[in-house]
């Protein structure tokens, strides 16, 4: 039976490039994924985390999309009213950047236009370069609600943003104090922990003396990386336990440099057993030195300017780069006789500016502050009390960790791009929080500072949906369904949103109060990192990162989707690299072709007969498609992406195309009626393979759904469901025994030399009268034909099998040409014999072994195996084709 009017409205062959786009644009413009608050339906939501408007999508990236995307088709096919929100970050440095340095490159600066038309410059370059993102995002078939679409700069957000700030200023929860941070001099401004990144370079160990000359005199010597800093100190500190030094804890030894002496105190932060046992403080310039300062009251002088130089100390070294001035400080420490070591080079881990490169100042500045303590407490609860729930579970240690020992976080930064703080300051020194409805003084000046961008992308889950003000988006998506990101942010961005969130879920007045949980998404999915198909980090300086895009258009989105979520357990890193796009274009091209072989076979919808009256190979598949479906949404429901997709690649290629259409065939010979069976067998398969596969590839199920079903789009289908029938084993037993069966028929024939389609005169004895029903379909398969009479067997193949061990009996005679096919079989020989040197020798080198990841060795292991195994086959083949 055929149904030539479903395969025709097909192309001849699947070229992603050829639909995507329409298709995509089909989709906007029904507006399918146009979210309505007001439907009876079950809200599901998930906000996009939103890149960076400076930049483009990377693989990562890719990553976040495709499952989100996974998860929202999937949702919105079971019934759901979905939302899925997207936008983009304003990123305050990165976007500052371009546009002053384009300013350069015209002969200007952004200092010559002054803050506000500065400010017009920055909206005229988002205005033409900001789209980049969305257009990438279409590529690769987000179904994001475009109605939608924020940004962190919007009215809407800034207005959200403004009355945060004033609630939390008004709590006490954000202050203005002087404490070190992280600066970049190149910049100008302070950055936060995320955008340092720390690199392991060559530089100095220097140790000096404080103190006198004399060795009998009081003196100390200390070691520091950052000669410079001496300028700085103001205090030299023991471990109080340290007997070398207890005489000298309490007094003061003088500064080679400056007009004061500094004290010798006692903490027990040093480490008595390193180094000198002995360390220098800088307060205004470390860490660990400024927390030693605060509880000491030391001084805490600030030695360089916000470009790095040294500056205020009074010495000769004010004015030089800090950098020069680390050479010249030890020169003049080396003149006086104060250099007792010196070792060089020193392989030390240096904190680098993200965005500029240079090497982060620790500065003490005064900035904005968050305090986080009670925020951070009750992020921390609302995970402990299971009302967000971190996925996976193996995570959660980390997220404990962090917010249960989280620092107040700076918020303020030294830009002009971003939402300016607002604070203001009055004629006589007073300053006041104007919220978003009110308005400053006109003699009033408002802080010139910017909020860190984390700050406002820390709303982002209730922002973008209209808060402050009650809407009906809140009202029917919030909290959100689940976050899906990175594990790598974990602590900056998603930690930042659950203060934000469970904060403003306890105000009154904010309209979100009162809910079932004061939490901004109740699942957090993180999956791993994207790495090469070595398992290195994708990196510009490697030169081993993949754009996303170059792989759409060689192998299309589909190919790309699939590639990423077949890889995507929580938590987990995923190595991919180009085989592995290849073969997902593959599988799509192998989805393509088995649903045109069937829709021009007749492969229809419509009610399947009772399973009593349906052959042995049909109530197999259909008992599969059961039980794949049943394990799809099992994987998709903890998102284990990885688990579902395997299981319906391998029942779509493995089970569906290499067997059951093969079964099909024979079956469509048997009678029309039985092939109008296959037909409705065949569509109900497809049907429900191509609905649970939509979600990760959208594009070419879609083209093929439409085509088998007449219907307007796989996006509006429902999502498939089990049939309910009971498994049934008789049949999964019968069709396992008949693949062992013809599975080694057909080796045997390729062991023999015999053409594939070639048919050869066959006995087969010992079946059951269970597997009777397997008899035709084994003659198909295997290429085999019923013996005569006086038929004489030149070699038989036994299988054993669940319940019974046939014969196979084969006349080969006449068929093969032996000279030729022992030349064959030693040839092969060679080969296999080759890779078992290769394996044998890689597994007995020591120095290997010791090197290569388990997973390699393994690899290493099962291919020596397999080759084992085909000389010793090969051998016997050789024997047996000299004995003819």
């Amino acid at each position: 039976m055929t149904n030539p009017d479903a395969s025709n409205s097909l192309p001849a062959a699947w070229n992603p490039a050829e639909h995507e786009e329409s298709l995509y644009d089909g989709w906007v413009a029904a507006g399918y994924f146009t979210a309505d608050p007001t439907s009876d339906k079950p809200g599901y939501s998930i906000v996009l985390p939103p890149p960076n408007v400076t930049g483009s999508l990377h693989m990562g990236h890719a990553l976040d999309h495709t499952l989100m995307d996974t998860l929202t088709r999937r949702k919105r096919m079971q019934g759901y009213e979905v939302l899925w929100l997207p936008g983009m970050d304003h990123a305050g440095i990165a976007t500052q950047n371009i546009v002053a340095n384009r300013l350069v490159a015209e002969g200007t600066s952004r200092e010559d236009l002054g803050r506000e038309a500065f400010l017009e410059k920055v909206w005229e370059w988002k205005a033409e370069s900001g789209g980049t993102i969305a257009g990438q995002m279409r590529r690769i078939g987000d179904g994001v609600d475009w109605s939608r679409d924020r940004f962190t700069m919007d009215d809407g957000l800034s207005r959200a943003v403004q009355t945060i700030f004033k609630k939390l200023y008004d709590d006490g929860l954000i202050y203005r104090a002087e404490r070190l941070v992280n600066w970049s001099p190149v910049l100008q401004t302070a950055i936060s922990d995320i955008e340092v990144k720390f690199a392991e370079v060559d530089g100095e160990l220097v140790s000096f003396r404080y103190g006198s000359m004399n060795d009998d005199e009081p003196h100390i010597v200390v070691a520091t990386t950052r000669m410079e800093t001496m300028l700085g100190d103001t205090a030299i500190a023991v471990h109080p336990d340290d007997e070398r030094y207890r005489h000298l804890v309490g007094t003061e030894l003088a500064h080679p440099f400056l007009e004061r002496a500094i004290p010798v105190i006692a903490d027990s932060y040093v480490d008595p057993e390193f180094g000198s046992g002995a360390v220098k403080i800088t307060p205004a310039h470390d860490p660990n030195d400024f927390e030693m300062g605060l509880r000491h009251h030391l001084p805490m002088p600030t030695i360089m300017d916000k470009a790095g130089r040294i500056e205020g100390t009074g010495t000769v070294f004010d004015g030089l780069d800090r950098f020069d001035a680390r050479v010249k400080v030890r020169e003049a420490l080396a003149e006086q006789g104060r250099i007792v070591k010196e070792v060089r080079p020193y392989l030390h881990s240096v904190g680098h500016s993200e965005r500029s490169g240079e090497t982060v100042e620790p500065r003490l500045s005064m900035q904005w502050w968050v305090k986080v303590d009670q925020l951070a407490k009750a992020a921390g609860e609302a995970v402990r009390d299971g009302d967000t729930v971190i996925h996976p579970k193996s995570q959660e240690p980390r997220w404990f960790d962090w917010v249960d020992n989280m620092h107040d976080w700076c918020i303020s930064r030294q830009l002009w791009w971003g939402h300016r703080i607002p604070i203001w300051y009055g004629p006589d020194g007073e300053a006041a929080c104007f919220g978003p409805d009110e308005a400053a003084p006109a003699d009033w000046e408002q802080d010139p500072d910017v909020l860190d961008t984390w700050f406002s992308s820390g709303l982002w889950p209730f922002s973008t949906m209209g808060w402050p003000d009650q809407t009906p988006e809140l009202d029917k998506f919030y909290p959100t369904s689940v976050l899906v990101t990175g594990y790598d942010i974990l602590f900056f961005w998603v930690a930042r949103m659950m203060m934000f969130g469970t904060y403003v879920g306890t105000l009154d007045d904010a309209g979100l109060a009162g809910r079932k949980a004061l939490v901004p998404f109740e699942n957090v999915f993180l999956h791993g990192l994207v790495r090469d198909e070595h398992g290195s980090k994708m990196s510009k300086s490697k030169g081993n990162g993949i754009d996303p895009l170059d792989w759409v258009d060689r192998f299309g989105a589909d190919a790309l989707r699939f590639t990423l979520a077949r890889g995507a357990n929580p938590g987990a890193d995923i190595s991919v690299g180009e085989s592995n796009a290849q073969s997902a274009r593959n599988f799509a091209t192998k989805l393509f072709n088995a649903t045109k072989f069937a829709l021009m076979n007749g492969a229809r919808r419509g009610e399947l007969p009772p399973r009593a009256e349906l052959t042995v190979a049909d109530r197999w598949i259909l008992g599969r498609l059961d039980a794949v479906l049943a394990d799809v949404d099992a994987g998709f429901e903890v998102y284990e992406f990885a688990k579902a997709c395997e299981a319906l690649y391998h029942f779509a290629w493995d089970e569906v195309c290499d067997w059951y259409l093969e079964l099909a065939k024979v079956q469509n010979q048997a009678s029309a009626h039985r092939a109008a069976t296959t037909a409705l067998v065949l569509g109900t398969v497809l049907d429900k393979l191509l609905r649970a596969l939509s979600p990760v590839m959208p594009f070419v199920t879609e083209t093929l759904w439409k085509a088998l079903t007449g219907e307007e789009s796989v996006v509006l289908a429902s999502w498939p469901q089990p049939s309910g029938e009971p498994y049934d084993d008789a049949a999964a037993t019968a069709i396992e025994d008949l693949q062992k069966l013809v599975t080694e028929v057909r080796r045997f024939r390729s062991d023999q030399g015999l053409n594939p389609g070639q048919r050869v005169a066959a006995q087969v004895s010992g079946l059951t009268a269970e597997l009777d029903d397997v008899r035709p379909y084994l003659t198909a398969l295997a290429k085999l034909t019923d013996a005569s009479e006086d038929f004489t067997a030149t070699a038989t193949v036994e299988v054993r099998l669940s319940a019974c061990m046939p014969t196979v009996a084969i006349d080969t005679s006449g068929q093969v040409d032996v000279e030729a096919e022992r030349k064959r079989t030693a040839k092969d020989l060679a080969a296999a014999e080759k890779e078992l040197a290769g394996t044998t020798a890689k597994l007995g080198n020591e120095q290997f072994l010791a090197k290569a990841p388990d997973a390699v060795v393994a690899k290493i292991t099962a291919r020596r195996e397999l080759a084992i195994a085909e000389v010793d086959r090969l051998r016997a083949k050789l024997e047996e084709l000299a004995a003819r």
